[in-house]
């Protein structure tokens, strides 16, 4: 279970870049599907998760469960549910399984940001999503209109992201998802 089935490397460069990579992630996932995202303060884990919500047709108003832990988003469909948790302030897997998540885990789309580590034992298969920026104020390098100058992003929901998704266990073990075979 600790060996990944497969990795996907991506780059985004705006917030709406991100969103529209997650929505098009959201046409392979099924109910049962547990995403855990990683990734400092503002690298867009919820941000993530909107375009998850959109691509999955759920209830619009996503926003971070800091405060509740946990937020439920309801199927405007016949999909599968969203439900965002928010594991920064919990410690063990067993303040995880107080949430009791097991009782929405069959029938929803489960992603849990801050939860490596403690996570992993809800269920056999998972994507491990990292969500990184660069380091300096939104520095990166190119494409400019000089090659050797950097392109400055403003506000930091503009920023060059790299995605990284690692799947694990059965679930995942046939190969990527067709949404991620493309670049």
């Amino acid at each position: 279970m600790n060996r990944p089935a497969w990795t996907v490397e991506r780059q985004v460069r705006s917030a709406e870049e991100l969103k529209e990579l997650a929505r098009q992630l959201a046409v392979d996932l099924l109910a049962g599907d547990l995403l855990v995202l990683s990734g400092e303060l503002g690298a867009g884990k919820t941000t993530f998760t909107q375009g998850l919500g959109r691509g999955l047709g759920v209830r619009e108003g996503i926003i971070s469960p800091t405060f509740v832990l946990v937020r439920q988003h309801p199927n405007l469909g016949d999909g599968p549910g969203l439900v965002h948790v928010d594991a920064y302030r919990l410690e063990s897997a067993a303040e995880i399984d107080d949430l009791d998540l097991e009782a929405t885990l069959d029938t929803s789309v489960t992603v849990i940001e801050w939860g490596a580590g403690r996570v992993e034992h809800l269920t056999a298969s998972r994507l491990d999503i990292a969500i990184t920026r660069p380091v300096g104020g939104g520095l990166v390098p190119g494409p400019g209109p000089d090659p050797e100058t950097p392109v400055t992003f403003d506000d930091d929901a503009d920023e060059l992201r790299h995605i990284s998704i690692t799947a694990y266990g059965p679930r995942w073990s046939a190969g990527q998802p067709a949404s991620l075979l493309l670049d």
